[in-house]
């Protein structure tokens, strides 16, 4: 009987990625809001709400390569966002943390694309972080004019960007600040007797709506919760490993899941908008999509990133379903969710009491920002679902010893760069470390020259286009005890992928000392040299039934070497004759071989290519390969 559940779970998930309700409701988000973001029929201004409505669109963008999601993001962004990065609309002195949210955003655009303007506008907001107003223990007040009051919904608002810039600016300290945001925020607003969180927590306990003793507001408001729950599993995005409080962070977070799971309705798999109320008015609470969407997006990917035990995959699958059934309709050609209350907060003119009778007076509408932006979210964590199910835990490393250029960050500090997973840009590999965490798999660096002991936890070990003088004034080159390293490596079952450039742009004497164990050789040479945007002349059309690339018919390669084989070696490709990408297998492992870098993100994203190019196809086709490479381990 598990065993039926477990293939029911896993057909409703596959239902689910077919029928891409993330991508039908991006569609209704593209047209609602086509040219700006305007809300209320007043003038478009910035706002975080477009901010929620952006992160969902990136995550299609990421699931699909479809560059149509990127160009709206950056339309939109663009909207508010001057050449001298001045934001139009924002006013710092105004302290609102809610218009720190967009920032994540920025981010986003400024790594992509490189422009010096979205990292000037993050700049500003980073700006207001370091001025905001705090309590007297370090929280960041909600707003300047809601003086002394951390909000859950303002952990959401900041944190995420504040981890994000501290990762990329190397603001090693700005960890502690975060992480103690979380653990104030927890500490003020907790009951021990539900777990829940209170909306909010006054200092002073001045308000009205606060609590004499505590200072909590009065009830456990549902996508306040959510917003906390999303801030965790996205901060922690950019925590480091080794940091001191990143466990206790995780710990908040299962904390949250235990009480969040104890809410779910047990007929629906929803949560009301108001969590563990009991008043005689109580008929009046209804099931809520924003809070909804926002649990179940961080309870999956809790799961997926390891914070969380297995069993709220199956909670979150459960509430994705009553989301698909009570919220999400096709009517009038167009995907529409219900549900989302409009709005609720504290104080304020007219003043919001926090009782229940206020949070009942909100509207509840079709089609809100929040709501869709969370429900994109989530739809993007679950549809990840019937690939983890039934693929293997593994970990992807990529060499950054041998390729290892340096340059001077813009915050002046020295970093590796070119062809690195986290790298957004034309030269990173962070679309193809996307399709990897989206199958289970974790993608990091090997700084240091390849072991026995540093390879024996890698299942699939990456070497691209090792440096010469030419990039790099000390390159480090592969040596035979390297060599010994990596053979081994693949004897024992290990997945290697190795990566070469043509004949200008690469070291190959030492190369081609590790590649002739695999039966290859890199020839010094040049094919599809591309000129300008002639794309068709990097063109490869793929064969039926091709063993790697399953699901392509026509992609595109520039500036590769040829490659020739001898036994264990066989060709995967040959054009004129010539061998462009080969495979081996060497005792219990497997090595696949190209003449070219070509997976990273130019040739991947969508922003460059012509769209009958499928590169984001073949880049998945290939992960699934290596996937099912890897030995099973007893």
């Amino acid at each position: 009987m598990k065993k039926l559940l477990t293939i029911l779970l896993l057909l409703l998930s596959c239902k689910v990625f077919s029928q891409s309700w993330g991508a039908k409701l991006g569609t209704t988000v593209r047209t609602i809001w086509a040219d700006s973001f305007a809300l209320d029929k007043k003038p478009a201004k910035w706002t975080y709400d477009m901010g929620v409505i952006l992160k969902g669109m990136e995550q299609l963008w990421y699931q699909t390569g479809d560059v149509t999601y990127f160009n709206y993001i950056q339309k939109q962004i663009d909207f508010f966002v001057r050449e001298d990065g001045t934001i139009k609309t924002y006013k710092q002195e105004d302290f609102n943390i809610d218009n720190v949210n967009n920032g994540k955003i920025l981010l986003l655009l400024y790594k992509v694309t490189q422009k010096d303007k979205y990292l000037k506008a993050a700049k500003t907001l980073r700006e207001q972080l370091a001025k905001h107003p705090r309590t007297a223990e370090g929280g960041f007040w909600h707003k300047k004019v809601y003086p002394y009051q951390m909000w859950l919904d303002g952990l959401y608002m900041a944190e995420p960007f504040y981890a994000e810039y501290a990762d990329l600016a190397k603001e090693d300290t700005a960890f502690n600040d975060i992480a103690n945001q979380f653990i104030w925020m927890e500490a003020h607003a907790r009951d021990a007797k539900t777990g829940l969180l209170y909306h909010a927590w006054d200092e002073s306990k001045q308000q009205k709506w606060s609590n004499p003793a505590s200072g909590t507001s009065p009830l456990f408001w549902a996508r306040a919760m959510g917003w906390y729950a999303t801030a965790l599993v996205d901060a922690l995005d950019w925590f480091p490993n080794n940091h001191p409080k990143r466990a206790a962070l995780i710990a908040i977070l299962n904390r949250l899941a235990v009480a969040v799971a104890k809410q779910q309705d047990p007929i629906t798999g929803l949560w009301l908008d108001i969590l563990n109320y009991n008043g005689p008015d109580k008929q009046k609470n209804y099931f809520e999509a924003s809070a909804s969407s926002q649990f179940v997006y961080a309870l999956a990917k809790g799961v997926r990133k390891g914070y969380l035990p297995a069993s709220y995959r199956v909670l979150a699958q459960k509430a994705y379903k009553g989301i698909l059934t009570k919220f999400i309709k096709e009517e009038n050609n167009q995907t529409n969710l219900y549900g989302t209350v409009q709005v609720s907060g504290l104080g304020g003119n007219p003043y919001r009491d926090g009782s229940f009778a206020y949070y009942m007076s909100e509207p509840v509408i079709v089609n809100d920002p929040k709501g869709m932006g969370a429900f994109l979210l989530a739809a993007s964590e679950i549809e990840k679902i019937p690939f983890l199910d039934k693929s293997k835990p593994v970990n992807v490393l990529m060499d950054n010893y041998f390729n290892r250029e340096t340059k001077q960050d813009a915050f002046s500090n020295k970093i590796v760069f070119h062809y690195k997973w986290n790298e957004k840009d034309n030269g990173g590999f962070s679309f193809l470390s996307s399709i990897f965490e989206s199958r289970n798999a974790t993608t990091g660096l090997l700084n240091e020259a390849p072991t026995k002991s540093n390879l024996k936890n890698a299942s699939v070990y990456f070497l691209i286009d090792p440096d010469w003088p030419k990039e790099n004034k000390t390159p480090n080159y592969i040596e035979q005890t390297h060599i010994d390293a990596i053979v081994e490596y693949v004897r024992n079952g290990g997945v290697l992928v190795l990566m070469a450039n043509d004949s200008n742009n690469v070291e190959f004497k030492n190369y081609n000392k590790l590649v002739s164990n695999f039966g290859m050789f890199w020839n010094e040479n040049m094919r599809h040299d591309v000129i300008n945007n002639q794309f068709e002349q990097g063109a490869l059309l793929i064969p039926k039934g091709h063993p790697i690339f399953k699901h392509c018919d026509k992609v595109f390669i520039k500036q590769l070497c040829t490659i020739t084989i001898k036994a264990p070696a066989t060709a995967v490709y040959t054009e004129n004759k010539e061998v462009l990408m080969a495979i081996a297998k060497l005792g219990k492992g497997t090595v696949f071989a190209v003449g070219d870098p070509w997976f990273y993100n130019e040739y991947v994203d969508g922003r460059k290519l012509p769209a009958e190019y499928q590169n984001f196809q073949a880049a998945t086709d290939l992960v699934e390969w290596l996937l099912k490479q890897i030995p099973v381990r007893k």
